[in-house]
């Protein structure tokens, strides 16, 4: 388990907040969409994968929480809200769950805690708004170029080449964060892989010309905190 004092201010205090430990084994579901609302989760340790399967049946990845990070949504005082997304366990994950009963109960005498909620809640809209943004005017060539900056922003390291994306990522699992299917991705891979844009190391992936992505897509440079895929 992660040691707490490595927390945030925001999360200590979150935890003064009645709680219990959870463990969820890996590919099982924290909550599913449809779910009644009941309750937010503080990861301590593993990754939980937020996403959406489509009508048509395709998966739609938005994010991946990590260790020190929120999953859930918040609509406090409203007893039939539902989740609108999955959380499943990519792996053996350790959590703190805390329901919405007892965040509620704290309100009440420790309203700074909704400071906390409002930073979270926040950060979590600008991320989607700019995911969805990015997805929906820049096509699929451009939903690939956004997801490839994001990576470098969440797991990118300095290597002599350019940027090393150190996360082993299926083509599958590229699909489903740009909402396309897996041949698409094969495809514009192998475009960029030909023009020189990128490169494959041990399974990872090598950005060389990270301001090419970015233009393509006509970055707006936003804070590296919106532009992430944790």
């Amino acid at each position: 388990m992660n040691n707490v004092n490595e927390w945030s201010t925001d999360l200590k205090e979150l935890l003064t907040i009645q709680h219990t430990i959870k463990e969820y084994e890996k590919d099982a579901y924290l909550f599913r969409e449809g779910d009644p609302i009941n309750a937010i989760y503080l990861v301590q340790s593993g990754k939980v994968q937020i996403g959406k399967v489509t009508p048509d049946g395709m998966e739609l990845t938005l994010r991946i929480c990590g260790p020190h990070q929120l999953v859930g949504e918040i609509t406090l005082f409203s007893p039939t809200a539902k989740y609108m997304l999955d959380a499943k366990a990519l792996e053996t994950v350790r959590c703190v769950k805390i329901t919405s009963e007892s965040i509620e109960d704290a309100l009440l005498y420790k309203p700074e805690i909704a400071i906390t909620l409002m930073k979270w809640m926040g950060l979590n809209h600008q991320k989607t708004q700019t995911r969805f943004r990015d997805l929906l005017l820049h096509g699929k060539r451009g939903a690939l170029f956004s997801t490839l900056i994001r990576m470098s922003n969440s797991y990118g390291v300095e290597h002599a080449n350019g940027i090393l994306i150190d996360q082993v990522f299926t083509n599958q699992e590229l699909a489903n964060f740009c909402g396309m299917a897996r041949e698409v991705v094969n495809r514009l891979l192998s475009e960029l892989k030909k023009e020189g844009h990128i490169s494959m190391w041990e399974g990872k992936i090598i950005i060389h010309d990270l301001a090419h992505l970015k233009n393509e897509i006509k970055c707006e440079d936003c804070p590296i905190a919106f532009c992430r895929i944790d």
